[in-house]
């Protein structure tokens, strides 16, 4: 399907543009690649974040960077919201849509000089290259673009960047929550998948805690007085585990097992950590439930288990709303020349946290890349003016609420 003929002399100009600027977004990625930024490192996320600031000023955006609170002790970079008003009120069909990116990335101080950015034919290599800083340049570049095109059809384009995503974003999702709060739309700017399908869907994850109490007993004495927390705790292991399978798309893992201190001591205490993924929220509650049940009824007597969820990073599912804007994608791809799928996956990130709000999201819009967390993470930049192009193509399209079924 192509876009109306009206509709392509502007997806036109996006693409003209979009090439014109693969020089700057190269020279702007290498600059933040060569920034150590990883999410316990809040200098170096600081000044990614003001240099995004400073952007995003020269754009015409009202810009807060927000300071964070301490996690563990450890000080949080900055995050950063940033506002621009379009040409239409709500009223007169003006939508308001979210573009989010996140500045940290999971390597450690000195990794940007050991693997410094470098380019390889077409393609880019480098710690945070896809993930996510190709990603945040590319929202940046699209921005410019639409400016440079007297775009403005939107009631309001709000564009966030968070400090730490990678940790799960245990600061910045209170400012996350609310910079979604009102908008019509969400826009993802993680990588697009190897095979540069769009990502419709991030399971949810919850986190539990699950500590047995026993009774301690001389080992050798009287192990008959004691209750053997270590022996309840391979039950639950075992039956906990045999929940995978119990429902589509729900995976239930059992990472961390502690228990005793001495083994001529009966255990009396162990600790279980797991955690659960589902596409669903409803799925999310049914695997509580049923840990809770499991917990209620511990296989060894005298022994007792506290369930307790640590955390919950809801869904993103995959909604009607949601498919209506991966049709608008497509058909903005579509007139740019190419074609775009959408799959789902198990990883989590802002933009399920955005979906727990109520917003419909889309993710997985910034350029072709993988190898995410790895010394051989790559960026396809032959993928970066399509990717620009399309970006800035559903931003215009999402702008008004005619594209609302």
């Amino acid at each position: 399907m192509s876009a109306p003929p009206r509709q392509q002399p502007r997806i036109d100009e996006l693409m003209s543009l979009a090439r014109a600027h693969l020089g700057g977004y190269l020279s702007d990625l290498a600059e933040l690649v060569a920034i150590d930024s990883g999410s316990h490192s809040p200098d170096g996320v600081d000044e990614v974040a003001e240099r995004v600031r400073a952007r995003l000023d020269r754009l015409g955006f009202r810009v807060r960077r927000i300071p964070l609170p301490d996690v563990r002790g450890r000080r949080t970079a900055d995050a950063l919201v940033a506002r621009k008003r379009g040409r239409l009120t709500e009223a007169e069909g003006g939508r308001r849509i979210l573009l989010a990116a996140h500045m940290d990335t999971v390597f450690e101080d000195g990794t940007a000089a050991a693997r410094p950015f470098s380019l390889e034919g077409s393609t880019a290599y480098g710690p945070g290259v896809c993930d996510d800083k190709g990603g945040l340049v590319a929202g940046l570049t699209a921005l410019d673009i639409l400016a440079q095109a007297g775009i403005d059809e939107y009631a309001e384009l709000v564009f966030l960047a968070t400090p730490d995503e990678e940790i799960g974003s245990p600061a910045s999702r209170a400012v996350t929550e609310e910079a979604a709060r009102g908008v019509h739309y969400g826009l993802g700017l993680e990588g697009a998948r190897e095979n540069g399908d769009l990502v419709i869907a991030r399971k949810g994850v919850a986190d539990f805690r699950l500590t047995v109490t026993g009774r301690a007993a001389h080992a050798g004495i009287e192990p008959h007085r004691g209750a053997n927390a270590a022996l309840a705790a391979a039950h639950l292991v075992v039956a906990l585990q045999a929940l995978n399978g119990q429902w589509d798309e729900v995976t239930v893992n059992v990472g961390v097992v502690r228990a005793g201190t001495r083994p001529n001591i009966v255990c009396p205490e162990a600790e279980l950590h797991l955690e659960v993924r589902a596409a669903t929220l409803a799925d999310l509650r049914r695997a509580e439930r049923a840990i809770e049940d499991i917990a209620r009824d511990p296989a060894v007597p005298g022994t007792s288990v506290h369930v307790e969820r640590l955390d919950l990073c809801p869904p993103m599912e995959d909604t009607p709303a949601a498919r209506r804007m991966f049709e608008e994608a497509g058909r903005a791809a579509a007139a740019l020349g190419f074609d775009i799928g959408v799959t789902a996956t198990g990883g989590v990130g802002d933009a399920n946290l955005i979906a727990g709000t109520g917003v419909p999201v889309l993710d997985g819009l910034g350029p072709v890349g993988g190898a995410d967390h790895t010394p051989q993470e790559w960026l396809d930049t032959g993928s970066v003016p399509q990717r620009v192009a399309l970006l800035a193509a559903l931003v215009t399209a999402l702008g008004t609420a005619d594209n609302e079924a």
